[in-house]
């Protein structure tokens, strides 16, 4: 069974910084896509960033965030950096068995597991 565990959300104000991980089990995550997702009230789940063969990334968090893997720990990260109150919002990690392209990374649909996810707030 595959699960995959989200930590490190937290409130913090506009500027500040924070680092989410999501510790995977249940197989082998090593040739898997991970992928950050995020979700705010009353809006659609929207991608924030995979690590597949290649590392992709939404506009609205490029030079800020940083998505990194640990395959040793089947576990991966996401460093966010000049947080801003817009990145508000429930942080969800998931995989899907295979590497993805440009194409398919954004997608939630492409991912066959997902985390409960970690709530992320940025005042201003």
């Amino acid at each position: 069974q595959v699960q995959l565990v989200e930590s490190g959300g937290g409130s913090v104000q506009a500027g500040g910084s924070l680092r989410l991980s999501c510790a995977a089990s249940g197989r082998s995550f090593t040739s898997s896509t991970m992928g950050w997702f995020r979700q705010a009230p009353g809006k659609e789940r929207e991608f924030v960033a995979a690590k597949s063969l290649m590392t992709y990334y939404a506009e609205s968090v490029k030079g800020r965030f940083t998505i990194s893997r640990d395959n040793a720990k089947n576990t991966v990260y996401l460093q966010m950096n000049s947080l801003k109150p817009e990145d508000t919002a429930n942080y969800y990690c998931a995989t899907k068995g295979s590497w993805v392209g440009s194409n398919y990374a954004y997608l939630p649909s492409t991912y066959d597991y997902w985390g409960q996810g970690t709530q992320v707030t940025v005042s201003s």
